[in-house]
């Protein structure tokens, strides 16, 4: 008699622009497994603070609000909601205005164990539910799940990470639009890797550099890697 396989945990991290989200989802659909956006959590904690009218510079207060934050968030990779106390911020937690704020969040000290935990629970139910989960972040490979089975690194250049945020936020990636999004997409990172490492992989975590892939060959590598290391069938 066998036993069921363990649900298959993939970990990717990476700085904006990498292409970390589009294809996490893409490979969970492919692969048919749940999918966790940790950042719109960071995100989500953002919206509420705001909403709530609590200080974003008040750490002790953001604490607080991170450890009763109402959040539901879909677990489905092409349907992907996130609601908080009720109200559904999808397209809300990724205007410029939480953009420019999330950091504050982030870095947080006292925010971050909480919800790391959060994510660690969230990465377990999802995985119970669906057979496994890809879940993507800053700090996944290294902190969240450093024992999962898969864990990658995506990255890409300055200029390609600049000019794929300038497509999604602006519609365009000529010069303005990439010199707009310059500040929101660097000082996101650099701000961030105060508090995780996302530049340079850790051991046991391999890098894919989607540099010079486009969608579908970026999805293909991370899927790649996935079945050299377990395996598992390409959906």
């Amino acid at each position: 008699m066998t036993s069921d396989p363990a649900p298959l945990t993939i970990a990717i991290d990476g700085p904006s622009g990498s292409g970390k989200s589009s294809v996490s989802k893409a490979v969970a659909a492919r692969l048919g497994v749940g999918y966790l956006d940790t950042g719109a959590m960071y995100r989500a904690l953002t919206w509420w603070c705001l909403d709530q009218g609590i200080d974003l510079s008040d750490d002790a207060a953001v604490v607080v609000a991170a450890e009763s934050l109402p959040l539901e968030l879909s677990t489905d990779p092409e349907d992907q909601r996130v609601l908080v106390g009720g109200t559904d911020v999808t397209a809300e937690i990724r205007t410029t205005a939480i953009s420019s704020e999330v950091s504050k969040v982030a870095t947080n000290i006292g925010v971050r164990p909480i919800l790391q935990q959060a994510q660690r629970d969230r990465m377990a139910a999802i995985a119970e539910a669906t057979g496994g989960v890809v879940a993507e972040g800053r700090d996944i490979t290294t902190v969240v799940a450093p024992d999962a089975p898969v864990r990658l690194l995506l990255t890409a250049s300055e200029e390609a990470r600049l000019r794929r945020r300038s497509a999604e936020v602006h519609g365009t990636a000529d010069e303005d639009a990439i010199a707009a999004t310059r500040d929101q997409v660097l000082r996101r990172d650099r701000d961030d890797s105060a508090v995780s490492q996302f530049t340079v992989a850790a051991d046991g975590v391999v890098t894919v550099d989607t540099s010079d892939l486009d969608f579908d060959e970026s999805v293909e590598a991370v899927l790649a890697v996935v079945a050299s290391l377990v395996g598992h069938a390409q959906g």
